[in-house]
């Protein structure tokens, strides 16, 4: 068991490059590209927002699984602009080879089975990696088109790629899709109020989660994290070490939870585990802003959304257990990675990280907490 864990915490330690990846679009205020793994997330929260309108017989689940996984090869091979000149053939042999590399630090057959899954996205032959592919498609469209200021060379890219580019199939196959592409193209008229006009409210309004840093570095340590790209990496955390819940979990509902679970922050800000709060007026900003944000979509949904959410803030279910289990354990292993990363300037103790963290680990994920134990003692006794 031990040797499994390392392996996949290897695994996860290995994909944090990713958030050093830049992609050509850029956030929707404009203020810099957007890296890979915020728009992982993204389009996860994307699958999750456009169930309602899934072919019969899709899993959202599955569609979310691949959307986590699909850019990790760019770790190895960088992203590549679909505007530019580039020999896709030989793109796809390096993707395969960075593919075998990061799937295989896991444990043999999960690492064989996460790899079979970005594979299938890849062929986009199955109606679930037909879904995730469409979104794949639409969602720099949209990232472009409600931009606060739209650039125009980018607005050119979406046109063409609406026009003729990969992004075209969606005026047969999602009319309804295509259709609001081509009003925000041609500034014309929108109903804000139908289905899909308060989706991609929602969906808008969530790219803000991108600017909100955490107190957290990532692992090159050259700057904090965002908490965009933090929901990213824990949903995948839960993805790969579900195995070690003490309990009968959905990971589905876990992984839905855990992308949507800091999207408060866009109003209230990151709240450090280890800072000083006043808890009941920090809860009460925080349900405000969960109104709020999750008021934007259709009723019934916003009414699922928020009802995930309050799951997870209570805690109590097992769902919500190992959900925040894993919220919680990756800021741990984060430090331990980076040198003890924010504890110094946080004073954090051995104690007060027992009583913060450990026990809420220990509650959902016991083998994982009894796993750092070494790890935490020697660096406590080394530094303090």
């Amino acid at each position: 068991m031990t040797n499994r864990l390392e392996a996949q915490l290897a695994f996860l330690n290995e994909v944090d490059r990713l958030k050093g990846i830049q992609r050509s679009n850029v956030l929707q205020d404009l203020s810099r590209a957007e890296n890979s793994a915020e728009h992982s997330w993204h389009l996860a929260l994307f699958a999750m927002v456009f169930e309602p309108i899934a072919p019969t017989g899709v899993s959202i689940d599955r569609v979310i699984g691949m959307l986590l996984l699909h850019d990790l090869v760019e770790i190895d091979v960088g992203d590549h602009p679909i505007h530019l000149k580039t020999d896709w053939q030989s793109v796809a042999a390096a993707e395969a080879e960075a593919a075998d590399r990061i799937f295989g630090l896991l444990p043999a057959e999960q690492g064989e089975n996460l790899k079979a899954l970005w594979q299938e996205f890849e062929a986009a032959e199955t109606a679930d990696a037909g879904f995730a592919k469409m979104l794949d498609y639409v969602q720099p469209v949209f990232q472009v088109l409600l931009a606060t200021e739209p650039r125009p060379d980018h607005v050119a890219i979406a046109r063409e790629n609406l026009a003729y580019g990969r992004a075209a199939f969606i005026k047969e196959a999602y009319p309804d899709i295509f259709s609001h592409s081509e009003s925000l193209l041609n500034g014309t008229s929108i109903d804000r109020e139908d289905p899909l006009s308060r989706r991609l409210a929602f969906l808008s309004e969530a790219d803000k989660l991108k600017s909100v840093l955490r107190a957290t570095r990532i692992l090159d340590m050259t700057r904090r994290e965002n908490s965009g790209e933090h929901s990213w990496h824990i949903a995948l955390y839960a993805l790969t070490l579900s195995e070690h819940a003490n309990r009968e979990i959905s990971l589905g509902r876990i992984v839905k939870m855990l992308l949507i679970h800091d999207l408060v922050e866009i109003d209230v800000g990151d709240s450090p585990i280890h800072g000083d709060h006043d808890i009941s007026a920090m809860e009460a900003a925080e349900a405000a802003a969960a109104d709020r944000i999750f008021g934007l979509l259709p009723e019934n949904q916003a009414q699922a959304f928020r009802a995930l959410w309050d799951e997870f803030e209570a805690a109590e279910s097992n769902d919500a257990v190992f959900a925040k289990s894993i919220d919680r354990v990756q800021p741990v292993i984060g430090n331990l990675e980076t040198e003890g990363g924010t504890w110094p300037e946080y004073n954090v103790t051995a104690q007060q990280l027992e009583d913060r963290v450990g026990w809420k680990v220990a509650k959902g994920a016991p083998a994982i907490w009894d796993h750092l134990q070494q790890r935490i003692a020697d660096w406590f006794a080394a530094n303090t």
